[in-house]
């Protein structure tokens, strides 16, 4: 017999704790079991899994995906819907916008991508999004107020983030937006197929509901001054974005006035100015701001410009709005999107492209702008681009490969910064509000931000800005001084909070000495919560336990470039319920029990047990008689989802 130890990599389905022929440990941290005795018994580690540390926003994405799929039980008189509904508005008050485009990390972190492909995480949060609508749910006001109030200054994601979070916790806050309307990007930047108006409009009037004032169409550094803000309210949030599009870093962009940046040109999208545009358009970019530019263009059609006042230029500027009925008999685009990345590996979303493409725009990449090609009037009538490499961030140019593209009206949708013009005293000096870890602005003890303002990234993003923001203005508000932020900053799972919800919370601690925890009424006995500590990985978890299921895949409306003009409808559809729960059940729950039974099966001395079901819960599912276990570990190498670990006990 083999007497070397020759554990196994723990990555893959096939996974075994020794090969044929083992007969002896050499480890030393599994040296301290002998014969029919150990102090090494299993201890539940609860710990974070990769899809919620993957989130921006800081979704307890395991936990409502329990939920759903019926391992955790909602209390009395409350149906899953709701319970998974208030799991997810705990870390993020959006669920159906982000259901429907949010680009998911969270998928691509998700550990059943080594057993097959990713649980669907937004199509879940979409259903169940949709159903909160539907069934009109909102959010309580709170219980008690705090006296102390805030002033969000910005209306879009990461404000209304920071102002949902603030007003859960008591403090009186009052939203200042420069535009009509909330929203922000989700109104002004991303088009209505893609955020229905009216699906954000009722996750947006839920926070309001809540006792949020808004005073909108103002401008701060403009209508109100800083200083007056500071008088009024005790902290101020900055979640301003960034509305400033940045232009061509090449000759012939500057004060041509057929080139204008990508956000100039969704935004008079969204306002309902510009109805069409006129001639050949590139978009230059390669992200989902370049891919929305382009899908619009080719829903709005070409018309043939009126007159040199009625140019496409004027109308995204705001000095005119097209009349609707000039536009009627509008006829397809050219539309050509260019990319310095490969098609293959542009940051856009694969559906987007495909989509994009599918709908008539031809996508063109590993190239890059080197001149705007302008005719005698100064207007831009082609750009001239080459061939390029990427050295990571910098295009690298081709030389001999250069060539033009002819346009009518060139859009760069490659990045944006904030328009701080008003607000020099905020300023980095690049358009943007530093913050620190705790979105605090350094320098300004009253003052914190969040969003794109500062650093342009996703919406999870923004709003995730704004719950940590929230959490730091209530520790500054309370305390006077702000709280170092955990090593994973996303909600957990909280087992103490469960047991709560099932009168099984844990007798107050008398005070006195014990040996012990198996018999104390004071303590959780062998749970260890490390979740803001470690993400548990795949290697971890017992993969050979899960069976190959496919991904339940949402209904796409796929639109043809011959029926693209002015077809606005929602293109993603959302799963049935069923199909809900059955995608739920593909979670692997990953650092909590889904309670399988495998420890109690094939513990070879009876020592698993279920736990008494008047005492049980999620996360409390079995328990360890310790005068019968000797530190076999097989529990721990059965357990699917990594929850047992082999600590010291009695």
């Amino acid at each position: 017999m083999a007497a070397t130890t020759a554990k196994e990599t723990t990555g893959g389905s096939n996974y075994r704790r020794y090969r044929d022929g083992d007969s002896t440990v050499h480890a030393w941290s599994e040296e301290i079991f002998k014969a029919g005795w150990s102090h090494k018994c299993p201890t539940y580690v609860l710990r974070t899994p990769p899809c919620s540390g993957s989130c921006p926003s800081g979704h307890d994405i395991r936990g409502w995906l329990d939920i759903v799929r019926g391992v955790e039980k909602p209390p009395a008189g409350v149906n899953w819907q709701e319970y998974a509904f208030r799991r997810m508005t705990e870390a993020n008050p959006f669920p159906a916008i982000m259901g429907r485009v949010c680009p998911a990390p969270c998928e691509q972190g998700c550990n059943r991508n080594v057993v097959e492909e990713h649980v669907g995480i937004n199509s879940v949060e979409h259903f169940i999004g949709n159903w909160a609508i539907e069934n009109k749910l909102g959010f309580p006001r709170p219980e008690t107020e705090t006296g102390k109030s805030v002033a969000v200054i910005g209306g879009g994601p990461a404000g209304l983030s920071a102002a949902y979070h603030l007003r859960r916790m008591g403090h009186a806050v009052t939203i200042f937006e420069e535009k009509p309307l909330l929203g922000g990007y989700m109104r002004y930047g991303i088009p209505g197929y893609r955020t229905p108006r009216d699906v954000l409009d009722a996750e947006i009037q839920r926070i309001l509901d809540m006792g949020v004032a808004v005073q909108a169409n103002c401008r701060i550094g403009r209508d109100v001054t800083v200083a007056d803000l500071e008088a009024r309210f005790d902290v101020l949030f900055w979640g301003v974005g960034t509305h400033s599009g940045r232009g061509l870093p090449v000759p012939g962009w500057k004060d041509t006035s057929n080139c204008v940046s990508g956000v100039a040109f969704l935004k008079a999208f969204n306002e309902g100015r510009l109805q069409a545009v006129t001639g050949r358009i590139i978009v230059v970019g390669g992200g989902d701001t370049s891919i929305d530019v382009a899908s619009v263009a080719r829903r709005l059609g070409h018309i043939k410009e009126a007159s040199a006042q009625d140019r496409i230029e004027h109308v995204i500027l705001g000095q005119i709005a097209h009349d609707v009925a000039t536009t009627a008999s509008r006829e397809g685009c050219a539309v050509t999107l260019t990319s310095l990345f490969p098609v293959e590996k542009m940051f856009a979303a694969q559906r987007e492209i495909d989509d994009a493409r599918r709908e008539g725009v031809e996508i063109k990449g590993g190239i890059m702008p080197l001149e705007v090609v302008r005719g005698p009037d100064g207007r831009a009538t082609g750009l001239k681009m080459c061939q390029c490499t990427m050295d990571g961030m910098t295009p690298i140019p081709a030389a001999g490969t250069e060539f033009v593209i002819e346009a009518d009206l060139i859009v760069a949708a490659i990045g944006q910064s904030g328009d701080l013009g008003d607000l020099p005293e905020m300023d980095n000096g690049k358009g943007f509000i530093n913050a620190d870890r705790t979105m605090r602005v350094p320098g300004k003890e009253k003052h914190f931000v969040g969003g794109d303002v500062v650093r342009p990234h996703l919406l999870t993003t923004a709003i995730g800005h704004g719950r940590v923001a929230a959490a730091s203005i209530d520790a500054f508000l309370g305390a006077g001084e702000v709280a170092k932020r955990p090593k994973v900053d996303v909600h957990h799972f909280n087992l103490l909070t469960k047991l709560r919800e099932g009168d099984l919370a844990p007798e107050a601690y008398d005070g006195k000495a014990a040996r012990g925890t198996d018999r104390a009424k004071f303590a959780v006995h062998n749970f260890e919560n490390r979740a803001a500590q470690e993400i548990i990985p795949h290697d971890a978890l017992f993969l050979g336990h899960f069976t190959h299921v496919d991904r339940h895949h949402r209904s796409e409306v796929h639109i043809g470039a011959d029926e693209v003009i002015g077809n606005f409808q929602e293109r993603l559809l959302a799963l049935s319920e069923k199909d809900v729960v059955d995608e739920a059940k593909r979670c692997m729950s990953c650092g909590l029990c889904f309670e399988c039974d495998n420890c109690l099966v094939f513990c070879p001395q009876g020592a698993v047990s279920r736990t008494p079901k008047a005492e049980r819960t999620t996360g409390r599912y079995v328990q360890t008689d310790y005068a019968k276990c000797i530190g076999c570990h097989i529990c721990h190498d059965v357990c699917p989802t990594g929850y047992i670990q082999m600590g010291l006990g009695e």
